[in-house]
Parts: structure tokens; sequence; C-alpha cells
């Protein structure tokens, strides 16, 4: 690591430490694990940033190069921005953060604030890059509009989702409306999308809301194929000598439910010689990110397991957002 950033999380470390106990200087078995905490949460940050930046510019390119010179529309809240100017010839800048802050003030109420803050980051700066960059116009294809620009994007849509944010905003409604009624997220995104296509087809015309369903097909399956799906929850095995910690983390952090299994190493000489138990946990997609950052501050060698689950019903997963 870079020397001055270096010496910067050891300050930083310092005065957490000291804040905790004014009258008692800092040692350094107490200012260690602060700095390698600090390490942690720098690392996953820049990562994170750099997947937002992406979905940013992709999305950016898909909306000025593809849809928007030609009229098109999408799915979600940036399908309404795109329809309102369309309609108002208002800015689509303002229009992107206008439609979505409901949604974002709504994610801060559900999932935690910190996905909130990433998400009008993200979309701020997706209303900056629609505003100054001039993309060129790639084609006036009908076809080539339709696939494309929904490609680029659902590529942004899903690379600033692997950050732990969104650029468009109806995911967050579509998990709320889940944990309240007897509905995957799947098929609320549908029922949303359903309804603006509609609207589509009745002030603009049918064969701009046929290309606009093609166009979000085409974003959709872009952004499964970037983060296996919104809609999907994905279950995580932990195996780690910090097992406790772990435990304690996820039932108090982000606040879920796990299951301890009670199991036996069989690798090497020894075999299944020795006890450790393993951690089976079931969290969103958007979660992902706070449980990687979370588990890398206790223990970095851990060893993860991590398969998709298409839905669930029971637990507590549905019932308790997680803190910020």
């Amino acid at each position: 690591m870079n020397p001055i950033i270096a010496r910067l999380l050891v300050k930083i470390a310092k005065r957490r430490v000291e804040n905790k106990h004014p009258k008692i200087p800092a040692t350094k078995r107490e200012v260690v694990p602060v700095v390698r905490t600090l390490q942690v949460e720098l690392r996953h940050n820049i990562k994170e940033f750099f997947f937002i930046a992406i979905g940013v510019f992709s999305a950016g390119f898909g909306l000025k190069g593809f849809l928007l010179p030609n009229k098109f529309i999408d799915g979600g809240a940036t399908g309404v921005s795109l329809l309102l100017e369309n309609l108002t010839h208002f800015p689509l800048e303002f229009l992107l953060i206008i439609v979505n802050l409901p949604f974002l003030i709504l994610g801060a109420r559900t999932i935690n604030r910190k996905f909130a803050i990433k998400s009008i980051i993200a979309i701020s700066m997706l209303a900056v890059v629609v505003h100054l960059i001039d993309y060129p116009t790639i084609t006036d294809d009908k076809l080539l509009i339709a696939v494309f620009g929904g490609f680029f994007l659902g590529l942004g849509i899903g690379m600033s989702m692997r950050g732990g944010g969104v650029i468009d905003g109806t995911e967050v409604l579509a998990i709320y409306l889940s944990k309240k009624f007897s509905l995957t997220i799947g098929d609320v995104l549908l029922l949303i999308n359903i309804l603006i296509f509609s609207f589509g087809a009745y002030v603009l015309s049918v064969e701009t809301a046929l290309y606009a369903i093609l166009t979000y097909l085409a974003a959709a399956k872009t952004v499964d194929f970037v983060v296996d799906g919104v809609e999907e929850y994905v279950g995580v095995t932990i195996i780690s000598e910090k097992h406790e910690e772990i435990r304690v983390m996820l039932i108090e952090s982000l606040r879920r439910a796990c299951t301890i299994y009670a199991g036996k190493g069989g690798y090497g000489k020894r075999g299944n010689s020795y006890d450790k138990d393993i951690l089976y946990t079931v969290i969103t997609r958007l979660e992902m990110s706070k449980l990687e950052t979370e588990i890398d501050k206790i223990d970095k060698d851990a060893f993860i397991v991590m398969g998709t689950v298409k839905d669930l019903r029971g637990g507590m997963i549905k019932k308790k957002p997680m803190k910020s």
C-alpha cells in the first residue's frame, strides 16, 4: 500500500481508538485491527466505485448513443424518464434524478443508508454523463437500437448493482412490494413494466412500445448475465476458524439469521479428525457487497461458497432490512 495512505489510515485508526478512551493513549495492539478494517473498507470501496463508474458510462452510452436520439423508451425508472422526456422535452439528466428520488428514499428505509448513498452517487454521475458527454449516434436501425441500447443499459444497471448501488430505482420498489405481498421480485418488475409499456403505446405508438419491450428484454438478460438476476437470492456457506465472530456479525450487523452445521475437515492426512462449525445464510444480491466486506474484516482467508436461490418462503430475510 502507498506509504502516504498507510500513514493516513494509522492516524485515522489512532483517532478512532482514542475517541473511545480519551484519557488513555492508543496502543499498537488496539490500532492494528482498526487499520486492517480500514484497509478492507478502502479496498472494497475502490472496487465498488470502479464497478459503478463502468456502469454509469455504459448506461450513458446506451441512452445517448442509441435510445435517446431515436425517441426509444425502456422499462423501469429509466423508461419513465425517457417517456417523460419524449412528452415534455424536459432534460433527461434532471428527469433521471427526479424519477429515481422516491425509490432511493424507499431504499434507505428498506435496505440501508449506505446503499441509498451509493445509488444517489451513481444516478447523479449518470445525469452528469448524459449532460456533458456527447456520445455519437451509432445507428438508426430500430432493431439494432432496441437490442444494443438495451444491452448497454443493462450492462450499466448490472455493473452498478455489483458496486452495491442501482441506477434504476424500480428494483428497490420491487424488493419492498415483494415483502408486503405474496409476489416474487420478478413478478413485481413485470407488472411495473407492463404499465409503463401500456402507457407508452397509448401516448406514443404501439410500434414504439413493442420496441421498448425488446429493449427491456435485452437489458434484463444483460443484467442476468452480469449479476445473476436481481430477483434471485444467494445462499452463502462460510467455513472459517473465526466462525463465532462471523455468526455475530451476520446477526448484529447484517440482521440475517444463519444456520450452523457441525462439520469435519476432510483434507490432508488428518482426514475428518477435526471438527469445525459451518455457517449458512441467505441474502439478496444487493447485500453481497456488504457481506464480503464484513467477512474480509474478520477473516480474509474464510472459505465462502455462493449459490443462486431462485425464491424462498418463511424465515427473516423478507422481514428485516440490513442495518446501515
